[in-house]
């Protein structure tokens, strides 16, 4: 594969430890295992794009979604009524010295919805799955951004140079899941857990994908906020990927612990609950120190500052202590997720994926990149794990 290099913005700066103040109501007791975390200040920001999601293919590179933006001479954006999301290849084994290759985009409709984005993105045996949520985005004098359903997987034989399209639509998506006249949603915008590289490291073989939403009616469920964390899985086949009856749901805990799964959304139980506080999510599993990471943002109002937090579990069901709490993180950062592919072997340090500061542009805000390096584009942050 011929390679066209992309800009970089490499960025150098003090570091710090950032582990603020919990808030009184956090659920959360704080981790034994891993007391915070550390920026070293060392930094990079690629292309001008966001939602960036990277799956490590057993051909060693790593693939992606994005969108809303330029990526060398592709466009994408994913308001309707026809969106545009685009897909890439990241060559490269240092985050300091990466090449984005653009593989193209493509088209999908969007209605009854205003919007449709990238979300769990999957490259397992040489097939990649490509997730699209929507949003119903409705002028409340803010970007408010309801969330909508999860639509379905488009499926790549050729890693991203043609796709099948799912056979779901907004109108009627894989979990019959509508957001619109007030209903919630609970599996909105999963991710696929990073279980390294070709899905190494899952401990059954199946994929497990997390989402956020919310139950009750007074859930502030958008693209960036929510009350509840959910967890599904399901065995990875161009057969089976895009059929609801081989997803199961995490359904709580059983009387002696054991975790129970149920075969509909509606019989599922959060994973995690934090009501106001649990946004878009992400978790990768570390298999050096036998933890999940998992990256949970509260981006409500959706374009005022951001706050991220980090928790761990030795179980993907729990229970979850954190980590770190990262107020006014970017200080709007948010699609966090820590890449599997940039992992230390002693499983300590890694580099953080983010988005960050989109209002600057879009609504003339000025917010100052807090870490330095945040940025509008794919954001990378080497950190260090304390113990």
């Amino acid at each position: 594969m011929t390679a066209t290099p992309m800009k970089v913005q490499h960025t150098l700066w003090a570091g710090r430890e950032w582990n603020d103040e919990l808030p009184a109501d956090c659920p959360f007791e704080r981790s034994r295992a891993l007391t915070s975390l550390r920026f070293t200040g060392r930094a990079a920001a690629y292309t001008e794009a966001d939602t960036w999601y990277l799956s490590w293919a057993s051909d060693g590179r790593c693939y992606t979604p994005w969108t809303d933006g330029m990526v060398d001479n592709f466009m994408a954006t994913s308001k309707g009524p026809m969106a545009v999301t685009g897909a890439a290849v990241i060559e490269g084994d240092h985050p300091l010295a990466l090449e984005v290759v653009p593989l193209g985009v493509w088209r999908a409709p969007v209605g009854p919805y205003g919007g449709r984005y990238p979300c769990g993105s999957l490259v397992h045996d040489g097939v990649w799955y490509y997730g699209t949520y929507c949003l119903d985005e409705t002028d409340r004098g803010l970007n408010w951004d309801v969330m909508g359903p999860f639509v379905g997987f488009s499926v790549s034989h050729d890693l991203g140079r043609r796709w099948e399209e799912p056979p779901w639509t907004p109108a009627g998506p894989i979990f019959g899941e509508p957001g619109k006249q007030g209903r919630k949603v609970k599996m909105g915008a999963p991710h696929f857990v990073d279980f390294g590289c070709n899905m190494r490291w899952s401990p059954d073989g199946l994929a497990y994908l997390l989402g956020h939403g919310g139950s009750s009616v007074s859930a502030e469920v958008s693209w960036i906020s929510g009350d509840e964390i959910y967890l599904a899985r399901v065995r990875p086949a161009p057969g089976t990927i895009n059929s609801p009856e081989n997803y199961e749901f995490f359904a709580g805990h059983g009387p002696d612990g054991p975790a129970r799964w149920a075969a509909r959304v509606g019989d599922s139980q959060p994973l995690i609950s934090w009501p106001g506080h649990c946004g878009c999510v992400t978790a990768t599993f570390v298999p050096p120190l036998g933890r999940y990471l998992m990256c949970v943002t509260d981006g409500w109002p959706t374009i005022k500052e951001m706050t991220s937090y980090v928790l761990e579990s030795e179980s993907l069901t729990g229970p979850w202590s954190i980590v770190s709490y990262l107020r006014d993180f970017g200080p709007q950062a948010y699609f966090l997720n820590l890449p599997s592919r940039f992992i230390s072997h002693d499983g300590l340090t890694m580099w953080l994926s983010y988005s960050a500061n989109f209002t600057n542009a879009a609504y003339g805000t000025h917010f100052q990149p807090d870490p330095p390096g945040s940025r509008y584009s794919m954001c990378l942050q080497e950190l260090t794990l304390l113990r």
